[in-house]
């Protein structure tokens, strides 16, 4: 059970990573103001008509697509066949905001927040309530040990 456990684990620390690289990667780059399509027809010196022609469409139908990405109504499929026209390939990705690892020790710092405190209000009943500095060092511990088991409600809301 363990080796499982071990490869499962390193397999999510290598996605983590790739993830944590992407989002690096696309830090401060932000072509949304033009699109995708645009920036990238713009950069080669394509003009509008010649990626119509070379992806058998209109030249309205490629404004069209344009502001369609702009306002998030262009599908997948378009982006990929603009793309093929583009000479390039069409990268659907989600990054994170921050590192995987900054999530994840989020989340278990809500969860382990809220146990804490609604075992300190009953706790509170019985006046056996914690001090602040107790009570923080409760969190901390149960953070790190949501991080490590992650239970099967880990990233459902408190």
């Amino acid at each position: 059970m363990r080796v499982m456990a071990s490869v499962s684990d390193t397999a999510k620390r290598q996605t983590a990573r790739a993830l944590d690289e992407a989002a690096q990667k696309l830090d401060g780059f932000n072509p949304m103001r033009m699109g995708w399509i645009k920036s990238m027809r713009k950069a080669l010196g394509m003009s509008a008509p010649d990626l119509a022609s070379r992806v058998g469409v209109t030249k309205a139908a490629i404004y069209q697509a344009e502001r369609k990405e702009r306002e998030g109504g262009v599908t997948i499929r378009q982006m990929e066949k603009l793309a093929e026209g583009l000479g390039g390939r069409f990268v659907y990705a989600i990054v994170p905001e921050g590192r995987i690892d900054d999530a994840v020790r989020n989340q278990a710092r809500v969860k382990a927040a809220a146990i804490i405190k609604r075992a300190s209000a009953h706790m509170a009943l019985e006046a056996q309530s914690l001090s602040t500095q107790q009570t923080e060092h409760q969190i901390e511990e149960l953070t790190n040990e949501l991080m490590r088991e992650r239970p099967a409600d880990f990233w459902q809301a408190p």
